[in-house]
């Protein structure tokens, strides 16, 4: 790409925001032109607006601390200066779907971290690995919003990340059911154990909302466009339980399965760690090497040592066993907030970019 995409991160002091500034940082692609809050940030510099409040493991890129804060609700404005915007706005559901229709109403594309538009039929939820061919609804979003280049896509839950991954290479030995138990991290809420100190050494087994959408979304990424819908697949069934526990970062999930044709455990691994989708078919530039890593060690993987396994865009598992009620059982695990969150949405706005999807205004 010769010349780069201007941006605007809509919702950039939270903490899902933050991360994707710093995964922007010297981005091929991509440059952060603006940066939008609510009201009671702007006019003020990045810096000032976060202040103390930086969660992200690395320091605030130098690029972005004077940038000043504008307004996100001046949509006309920011949509002037940018070519597409990344949304991770903190708001209640419909007032999200209004807002990122807006801006796409103001021809300018939206790749949105939220959930509000992930059940909107016209609306791709993709995992660019899995189903970037949902991005071929987009024209049907444009004619219902009345657009020519500005839509909205969407990825999913980034608890969904430990295991669709492995699931989806298995696809064709016919998944029937699947039991999946996700221990989500504290920075899945947004928090840090400064703000949220006594989750430390606790265990919380609940999540709102979490196991609807772990039940759901994968039928969703496996579904299909019929009549300008996304139709969401009727199987496999997947019951799942979602609890909180003690990491910052790094999602693991324990999944149980059963197939129509049993793989052999190492039919099983070839397909994980030979599996390419179009990030890697394309060489997107946060697209990891390889997609999906088995280790064979008993212990692995581990949060501490394999949560940044590509740049933490990849997905590690291991454990893979026979089992006594279904067919296998494994072990998964992904970061929430770089391939289950920002990096998701960077990933999908780069495989918007290469599928001529996004462009230079």
């Amino acid at each position: 790409m010769q010349e780069k995409l201007n941006v605007a991160i809509l919702g950039g002091t939270g903490m899902v925001g933050q991360r994707f500034i710093s995964l922007l940082e010297n981005h091929p692609w991509f440059e952060v032109k603006v940066i939008a809050a609510s009201p009671r940030s702007a006019g003020k510099t990045y810096e000032e607006a976060v202040g103390a409040k930086w969660k992200i493991d690395i320091d605030m890129p130098q690029s972005v601390k004077n940038i000043v804060v504008k307004d996100l609700h001046n949509i006309d404005e920011i949509a002037s200066e940018v070519d597409f915007c990344f949304s991770a706005v903190d708001m209640g559901k419909e007032e999200i779907k209004a807002f990122e229709d807006s801006y796409a109403k103001a021809e300018t594309p939206v790749v949105s971290n939220n959930s509000a538009h992930r059940w909107t039929p016209d609306v791709p939820m993709v995992v660019p690995e899995i189903n970037p061919e949902h991005y071929e609804i987009i024209p049907y979003q444009k004619k219902r919003l009345g657009t020519t280049r500005g839509f909205v896509a969407v990825k999913p839950n980034c608890s969904i990340q430990t295991y669709t991954p492995e699931l989806h290479a298995l696809k064709d030995f016919g998944i029937k059911r699947a039991v999946v138990s996700t221990y989500q991290a504290i920075s899945g809420a947004g928090k840090t154990f400064r703000e949220w100190p006594e989750m430390e050494g606790n265990i919380i087994p609940y999540i709102g909302g979490e196991e609807e959408k772990s039940e759901k979304e994968p039928l969703r990424l496996w579904g299909s466009i019929k009549d300008g819908q996304i139709v969401p697949a009727e199987s496999p069934i997947i019951t799942a339980q979602c609890i909180r526990v003690p990491v910052l970062n790094g999602h693991t999930a324990s999944v149980f399965v059963d197939f129509e044709k049993i793989p052999s455990k190492e039919e099983m691994i070839e397909r994980w760690t030979s599996f390419k989708g179009l990030p890697q078919e394309k060489n997107l530039p946060s697209a990891p090497k390889q997609f999906i890593k088995y280790f064979e060690e008993d212990d692995r993987p581990q949060v501490r040592l394999d949560v940044d396994y590509e740049n933490g865009m990849g997905v590690t598992c291991g454990r893979l066993r026979e089992d006594t009620i279904f067919d296998y059982k494994f072990v998964g695990l992904a970061h929430n907030t770089k391939r289950g969150a920002a990096g998701g949405a960077v990933l999908s706005a780069e495989a918007l970019t290469a599928l001529g999807y996004i462009e230079k205004k």
